[in-house]
């Protein structure tokens, strides 16, 4: 079995400055001289953590992870300005540049495993290959599986104290409503609607064995408030993408060794995605892991991602 490797810092650390105001939060780990990978977080706006520097073999990669604009230590952290899909695959070739990357693998879950695809096709001669986990393909049905469609009709109740939360009006389209109260200048609305939409999706993402959400309104983190605002910026704007343009992409990419890694009672992104992705581009690997959710997290999934992450790095690093 695969473990994740032990905890390091960062050998460098950048701040680069894009349009608009916006500052990327960037780091290195590892070999300078390694294999240059691109973790790709989700969210949007969940930012990076210091265990996602330890999917990767130290020795063997140069791993680079970006918090991606408004998130983590990114900022304006929160910031919606200029903060569309388009700019950040802007920033991600960008990053490319300034740090001298030929070709880089790309690392994602989620909301990263959609934004690794976009970027792939759109710059495949810059990329070694992919790994993806709980891909998550942009369209509205993916959307409506996470609400009403999919999760909502296995936490019924959990719906409905969503939508009760709403002001009557703002129950046909409760994402718009939610937004409005993130967007508004009434901050304690802004942390009511952060609550509610945490209660749900962290419900959703981690089960019934957590406590979704903070307690009250009051007890609604700014990191939460900025991560919510993000999330919901782009939901509301359909991710700023086309309806099927990752799929419709795939033949851009197919040439790319590819390995797709899906938990079979995912609940945020239905397994459904990874089965069409991988028809898609049919020389990819698929896993799908019994008993396994959405979140990188659990004795099958790392052991997947590393073993991933090694059998990748075999395929060019020495």
């Amino acid at each position: 079995m695969k473990n994740l490797y032990p905890p390091l810092e960062p050998y460098a650390v950048h701040r680069i400055p894009v349009d608009h105001g916006h500052l990327l939060y960037v780091e290195e780990c590892g070999n300078p001289s390694g294999l240059p990978v691109l973790f790709l977080h989700g969210g949007p706006g969940s930012g990076c953590k210091p265990h996602h520097r330890a999917f990767f073999d130290p020795q063997r990669y140069r791993a680079i992870l970006l918090d991606q604009r408004g998130a983590g230590r990114s900022t304006p952290q929160g910031g919606l300005r200029a903060n569309t899909t388009q700019h950040l695959l802007e920033d991600m070739e960008k990053l490319r540049l300034h740090l001298q990357v030929e070709r880089w693998l790309l690392f994602g879950g989620s909301w990263g495993a959609a934004l690794a695809l976009a970027y792939a096709q759109k710059h495949p001669d810059c990329v070694h290959g992919l790994i993806l986990r709980g891909s998550f393909l942009a369209r509205s049905r993916d959307l409506a599986w996470f609400l009403a469609d999919g999760a909502g009709r296995i936490y019924p109740e959990a719906w409905q104290r969503l939508l009760d939360f709403l002001p009557p009006q703002g129950r046909r389209a409760p994402l718009k409503a939610l937004y409005a109260m993130l967007t508004s200048k009434d901050q304690l609305a802004q942390r009511r609607a952060a609550r509610a939409w945490l209660q749900w999706s962290e419900l959703v993402t981690l089960g019934e064995g957590h406590q979704g959400g903070p307690p009250s309104a009051e007890h609604v983190t700014l990191e939460q408030l900025h991560k919510t605002q993000i999330e919901l910026h782009y939901a509301v704007h359909r991710h700023f993408l086309a309806e099927q343009p990752l799929l419709d992409g795939c033949p851009a990419i197919a040439h790319l060794p590819c390995i797709i890694i899906h938990g079979r009672d995912d609940r945020v992104c239905a397994p459904e995605a990874a089965f069409l992705l991988h028809r898609a581009l049919p020389d990819s690997e698929l896993h799908v892991l019994p008993g396994v959710s959405h979140v990188a997290d659990g004795e099958a999934m790392i052991n997947a991602l590393v073993d991933a992450a090694d059998r990748m790095a075999g395929r060019w690093a020495p």
